[in-house]
């Protein structure tokens, strides 16, 4: 009776028994209540949407959807991430009884002995017979059958397991933060080099525009000096305008190509030509994105998601080196039977069973449980920095983020201006030039001011748009909740 009564105990005093070590809270962090460079602050942000609802190019979707399926580095936190829910499940086996079973069967001859000879006497009149003799011991042949079924549990009276399982499952969590944040980084990433993709063709255009128009001035400069109105400086200044603007065509063309052997990578492709979409000045980005408040960052933001995730797992691992100190107390049980002929095994002649309680815990070991406990703690200390740390840098690039769309805008509008001035200005000297009314240098000057003007307002249009990307990654952006998975299948396949 003694044995049902302690298996009707046990578990209910496993349920009430509390895991040694301290319980995970989350440590105090810098958030404020407003991120620097918003005002006022926001509820609503930007992160909050998908990131399908974010970027309107259908090809930059179709790209980001892409490398979604094919890129390698997210293949390969995936993996972990499954390699990582392995460990958990067989972490949290140690909580249940282990069954297994265990068959043998052998033949084998065995020394049993020294010989003995015993002589049975002669007959007599009252016994009648003849003398014989036996001999017994010596090496024996024998065979050997064994089945068994075995138990074993150990009793989780001090939480170790149920630490170590903690740990686990943290572990696993921080994996599946890190598989996000590389989704996030891969589309921040497909989304960044494409932009600078459409603003090198923009680039490319300027460059071929400015070559046709410093090939159009040669030609005037020239007919100028043969009618004898114009000089050959006017002529040597003209081709030498018109062979560095030819130089950009094949450099442009050459970070065009690097450029798009950048995005195939990310999207799991060998080298090859990439599909454009909208202009880079057709692209729909919200021109001054809500951010939200700071403290959706440490809910949203995979990688301070992993942070936690990894601080959680060092709190639940101290727990872990403070059970070690404690005795571990386990049962075992074994079912079976064993004879030297096969069938007597299974019957009731062969049986053999028993039930058996262990009690085993340490007594010296210099040192090396309060050298793991010590270990546990400082680990402990070291992933709550990085905690703390990742959650100022993460403070601190949606700030920079922030400041940067603000101040792009009032950037490109002032070029913007600039351009229209000198498109203007460098008709006028083309005009005054062929009126004799001006120098070829005014012409050149006023053509070679213009062109690096659009360069430069094709790039500030460009680091627009990173900005707005910037900050979308910054904020944690592309799920709607933790769990929300990207839709692979949502956009068709581009030919």
């Amino acid at each position: 009776m003694r044995i049902p009564i302690l298996v009707a105990v046990l578990p209910a005093l496993l349920l009430s028994a509390c895991a040694v070590g301290p319980n995970y809270r989350r440590p105090p962090t810098p958030i404020t209540e407003a991120y620097r460079g918003q005002e006022p602050p926001e509820l609503t942000s930007i992160a909050d949407l998908p990131w399908w609802e974010v970027f309107h190019d259908e090809v930059l979707q179709y790209l980001i959807t892409e490398a979604l399926k094919n890129n390698y580095d997210l293949l390969t936190a995936i993996a972990r991430v499954e390699a990582a829910r392995g460990v958990l499940i067989s972490t949290r086996s140690q909580m249940f009884p282990q069954a297994g079973y265990q068959g043998d069967a052998s033949r084998g001859r065995q020394f049993q002995g020294p010989l003995t000879t015993v002589t049975v006497p002669a007959p007599t009149a009252s016994n009648p017979g003849r003398t014989e003799s036996a001999t017994f011991g010596g090496n024996r042949t024998f065979d050997l059958f064994a089945g068994t079924l075995n138990a074993a549990w150990e009793i989780d009276l001090w939480g170790r397991i149920r630490r170590a399982t903690e740990s686990s499952r943290a572990d696993l969590l921080a994996s599946n933060d890190f598989r996000r944040g590389v989704v996030l980084s891969l589309v921040s990433q497909v989304a960044q080099t494409y932009f600078q993709l459409i603003e090198l063709d923009a680039e490319l255009e300027i460059a071929q525009r400015s070559t046709k128009t410093f090939g159009e001035t040669l030609e005037l400069f020239q007919r100028q000096f043969e009618g004898g109105i114009g000089t050959k400086l006017a002529v040597a200044r003209g081709e030498a305008a018109l062979a560095q603007a030819a130089a950009g065509i094949p450099d442009t063309e050459r970070f065009i190509n690097s450029t798009e052997n950048a995005i195939c990578i990310l999207l799991g492709w060998p080298p090859t030509a990439i599909p454009r979409g909208d202009a880079l000045t057709s692209q729909e980005l919200p021109p001054q994105p809500p951010a939200g408040l700071p403290a959706d960052l440490l809910e949203r933001r995979p990688d301070v998601l992993q942070a936690e995730q990894v601080l959680r797992s060092n709190n639940a691992q101290i727990g872990v080196s403070i059970a070690d100190f404690f005795p571990r107390i386990g049962l075992t049980a074994l079912y079976g039977g064993t004879s030297s002929e096969l069938e007597a095994v299974v019957k009731g002649s062969g049986n053999v069973w028993s039930i058996a309680a262990s009690v085993t815990g340490p007594i010296f070991q210099a040192g090396k449980l309060y050298g793991g406990y010590k270990s546990a703690v400082a680990n402990w200390e070291a992933a709550k920095w990085q905690y703390e740390g990742v959650v100022l840098n993460a403070l601190r690039e949606v700030s920079n983020a922030l400041v940067d769309a603000q101040k792009l805008k009032d950037v490109r509008d002032e070029r913007a201006k600039a351009v229209t001035a000198l498109q203007e200005a460098s008709e006028l000297a083309t005009i005054r030039y062929t009126g004799g009314l001006a120098t070829y240098f005014e012409v050149l000057e006023a053509q070679q001011q213009l062109f690096p003007a659009e360069d430069q307002l094709a790039q500030t249009e460009r680091d627009e748009l990173l900005a707005v990307v910037q900050l979308y990654a910054a904020l944690g952006g592309g799920w709607s909740d933790g769990e929300q998975h990207v839709p692979l299948d949502a956009f068709p396949y581009w030919p």
